[in-house]
């Protein structure tokens, strides 16, 4: 699947809303097919979440629903130089 950054929507610290407004906004005004929602860690919820109030309560009349969910982990070093693994999901949200 060709993904383009555009039509990522990453997760993270801010209010929960500005990323339903962003994955919505993708598929209203930006008219795209799909729109892929990353996160990792303590956002994964967040993210289900923003998934669920985006196709459930704004976009059910485009016909968005969830197409795809991978979910994998990454590792990396924390600040005290130990390697960690964290999750990370994607959410891949289709226009019918």
């Amino acid at each position: 699947m060709a993904e383009k950054d555009e039509n990522v929507v990453f997760i993270g610290g801010k209010p929960f809303m500005n990323y339903v407004t962003g994955v919505v906004m993708q598929f209203t005004t930006k008219g795209a097919k799909e729109v892929v929602i990353k996160a990792r860690g303590k956002f994964i919820s967040r993210a289900v979440d923003v998934a669920e109030v985006a196709t459930k309560r704004f976009l059910k009349e485009f016909g968005v629903t969830v197409k795809d969910i991978k979910i994998n982990s990454e590792e990396f070093e924390n600040k005290e130089g130990k390697k960690v693994n964290v999750s990370t999901i994607d959410i891949v949200l289709a226009k019918k």
